[in-house]
């Protein structure tokens, strides 16, 4: 299936943009769901409405029966939560991109200004010149706005997996029996119906749903880990031990917000000096008296 490919690619680039519980998770996803997927479940399922038999020649009896036993095929609704959990991981690639692109423009913005060669660009090269989402080795650090689109990421993969773990159980449990009894219209009477089978698909429904819930549990312990490690870096800013990337000292941060006037100081500090320097200019030129001669300084 080439969907398949199209979306590997996609959670591929997400990949180097996600913590090791992230990357975990993404392993799991591939592995143990989209390749069981891929090369199991489609094929053990292949006969799922052919061989489903029952015991009477009713017309649409059987089919009526299938539909109420099978609302929606296993294989379908794995697709389906499939594509449905790796929606908001797709979310948060859309978002890393447009902040590294936003970063992009700013610090081209920065280099024209820092080329001018004046002071006031070189304060602003300066003041502006503070690392946010990109480490030194190219890599993404997960701080800022980006920590919280990551947190917001988690959460909602976490809903979706509960919801979907607790639709497939109200709509046909975790496990198959041999014989299905049917009692639905237009059937006359209670029809027994037989299934294909069933032993191996309930393997096939636990292995899908252990995947699924070891993927729960990797989602919650990165959302705690996430929250772990911000509560850590606010208690250490405040206590000004460690300073990151992103949050500038106190100091710093001051002079960061007056940098409008300090730009001014030196623009009135760069007139001052032009003005003094003109006016020594003018005392130095002769001036002559009223008849005529020249006064010397």
């Amino acid at each position: 299936m080439g969907e398949w490919d199209v979306l590997g690619r996609l959670l591929d680039k997400v990949q180097s943009h996600s913590t090791v519980i992230g990357k975990v998770w993404l392993t799991v996803l591939f592995v143990f769901r989209i390749l069981v997927l891929r090369t199991s479940a489609d094929k053990v399922w292949g006969d799922e409405q052919s061989d489903f038999v029952c015991n009477t020649l009713q017309p649409g009896c059987e089919i009526v029966c299938y539909d109420v036993a099978f609302p929606i095929s296993h294989v379908r609704f794995w697709v389906f939560q499939i594509i449905a959990v790796a929606t908001p991981k797709l979310l948060y690639l859309g978002h890393v991109l447009h902040v590294l692109h936003l970063e992009k423009k700013m610090k081209e913005r920065i280099k024209k200004r820092a080329e001018l060669g004046d002071q006031g660009s070189l304060f602003l090269r300066r003041a502006f010149e503070v690392p946010k989402y990109t480490k030194s080795t190219g890599k993404i650090s997960i701080r800022g706005s980006l920590l919280c689109s990551y947190a917001l990421h988690l959460v909602a993969k976490i809903v979706l997996e509960v919801l979907f773990i607790a639709g497939q159980y109200f709509l046909y449990g975790f496990t198959l029996q041999t014989r299905y009894v049917c009692e639905s219209f237009p059937c006359p009477h209670k029809v027994d119906c037989f299934l294909s089978r069933p032993t191996e698909k309930s393997v096939i429904i636990w292995f899908m749903l252990v995947s699924a819930l070891v993927s729960l549990l990797l989602s919650v312990a990165e959302l705690l880990y996430l929250c772990v490690k911000a509560t850590k870096e606010c208690m250490a800013r405040r206590q000004g031990y460690t300073v990151t990337p992103v949050t500038p000292p106190h100091s710093e941060t001051k002079a960061f917000h007056c940098r409008d006037e300090m730009l001014q100081n030196c623009v009135n500090l760069e007139l001052e000096l032009q003005g003094r320097k003109l006016g020594a200019d003018e005392d130095a030129v002769p001036e002559s008296n009223g008849t005529g001669g020249e006064v010397r300084i």
